[in-house]
């Protein structure tokens, strides 16, 4: 049952979304009534946070046995006593899935408002407290150890510093603000660290401010299954191309034990920064990460011996993961997708130009993983298709662990193809809301599954390349 409206869209992506959602295949195999429930369910479930919070242990450093006590009493801690499961999963043995409670319909809204951005608002569903930037308004006289109501303002309509606002906004839960309202909007510049400390938030989930950080990475469930399925070995030479913030890398690494090489690349010099971060914080030694392009990281000409970085000569990689940029419209939650059409088709020929780079750099006989977190056919389906009919060299290969649904109708792939694919799809799952008291009526096994299906929208595509006759 939904809690929040159903996710909004600009008028021509909501166009274009429907389209690919009652594509002709699609209809043909579930009838129109079947597609147009699916889709509308689709529509309500990334408006609200996934079911669980997913983490990864940091294997390379710690058991997840020994983790999952530490994370248990820490989950204690937080939520003074309740007592929320902590589960392994059987097919993906270094995550631990938390169960998220909620939404919690009983709470009472303070007279005292903060208001804060839409980002800020979905990490807030997600378990954290509110920073100082994230603020955009607060009521008059808000002082420091005030209860507050906290809202998101979704249509991004609010003007920084307001005292009231009367827009579109959602209700997020209640917090004690750290700050008064003259510290929030100090002239002397913005303030950092902690705003509000959400005590009563709509979803219950842990918050992992400085918590087992050498240990612990917040992923979503299918970020964690892609590395499995590259499946790198220990002494292989890897790529991951577009690889901020460093999640899958250090991922990667792990699975290697931390021997052999781990290229990362991303194009934004900060976001470079913050693979070099997580990698030294999970103290990871084999990831060398690189501030470059990767529609340029083919070497055409000769390269020097001692030259480690990008641009690489062909058939240089063992196993390349390409977890490209795309629309992002799987992320969760997310109640006003604000992209114009214009950007959402802009992303499908970016993925062709960094693929068949990706093709290039990869030896015979070695692995490609595409990914992204969208939902429409553009940049999953019909880029498998493209793929398959450009370079003959490439064979669509099974998927290990298969935990999501397969590939969607509507890009012309045959059936054996499609479920050589995997796609996680929210709508898979009736949209339900989890009480503390109805925890204990489900089997873990039951749990699992949920969690498999109550995710953020993703697509993963598995392929190797043939050796070269």
């Amino acid at each position: 049952m939904s809690f929040f409206p159903k996710i909004s869209f600009q008028y021509e992506v909501e166009e274009y979304l429907t389209k690919v959602f009652r594509n002709k295949e699609l209809i043909t195999a579930l009838g129109a009534q079947e597609a147009e429930n699916k889709y509308q369910s689709l529509l309500s479930h990334l408006s609200h946070p996934p079911g669980f919070t997913t983490v990864r242990v940091n294997t390379h450093l710690a058991s997840v046995k020994h983790v999952k006590k530490l994370l248990f009493e820490e989950i204690q801690k937080q939520f003074k006593g309740l007592c929320v499961p902590v589960l392994e999963h059987p097919k993906l043995q270094d995550i631990l899935l938390i169960p998220v409670i909620g939404p919690r319909r009983d709470l009472k809204k303070h007279a005292s408002e903060v208001i804060v951005g839409a980002q800020c608002g979905y990490a807030v569903l997600r378990g954290a407290h509110v920073y100082v930037p994230g603020i955009v308004s607060t009521s008059r006289f808000v002082k420091a150890g005030d209860l507050v109501s906290v809202y998101s303002d979704i249509e991004g309509k609010c003007k920084r510093g307001a005292k009231e606002f009367d827009g579109v906004k959602v209700f997020l839960g209640n917090g004690i603000s750290e700050l008064s309202r003259s510290e929030i909007f100090s002239s002397t510049g913005p303030l950092k660290g902690l705003g509000i400390r959400m005590i009563e938030p709509v979803y219950l989930s842990p918050s992992f401010d400085n918590v087992l950080s050498s240990h612990l990475f917040l992923q979503n469930l299918p970020s964690v299954v892609v590395s499995h399925i590259l499946n790198p070995q220990p002494g292989e030479k890897i790529l991951d191309m577009c690889a901020a913030p460093g999640g899958k890398t250090t991922h990667l690494a792990t699975l290697m034990h931390d021997q052999g090489e781990v290229i990362a690349m991303d194009k934004i010099a900060n976001k470079v920064k913050k693979i070099k971060q997580n990698a030294e914080l999970l103290h990871l030694n084999c990831i060398k990460a690189f501030c470059y392009d990767g529609t340029r990281a083919l070497s055409v000409e000769k390269r020097e011996d001692k030259q480690e970085g990008p641009p690489f000569l062909p058939e240089s990689f063992d196993r390349i993961l390409l977890d490209a940029p795309c629309s992002g419209m799987g992320q969760r939650p997310n109640m006003a997708y604000s992209s114009t059409i214009k950007e959402v088709t802009s992303y499908q020929p970016l993925q062709r130009k960094l693929f068949t780079v990706a093709v290039k750099l990869l030896k015979p006989g070695g692995v490609l993983v595409y990914s992204t977190c969208t939902i429409t056919l553009a940049e999953n389906e019909e880029q498998v298709a493209w793929a398959l009919k450009t370079f003959p060299c490439l064979q669509l290969h099974p998927q290990e662990p298969h935990i999501g649904g397969e590939g969607m109708k509507g890009a012309g792939l045959s059936l054996d193809q499609l479920k050589l694919l995997q796609r996680f799809d929210p709508s898979a799952v009736t949209l339900q809301g989890m009480e503390i008291n109805s925890l204990q009526d489900f089997r873990e096994d039951d749990l699992i599954s949920l969690a498999n299906k109550d995710c953020i929208g993703f697509f993963i595509a598995k392929f190797i390349k043939l050796n070269s006759k």
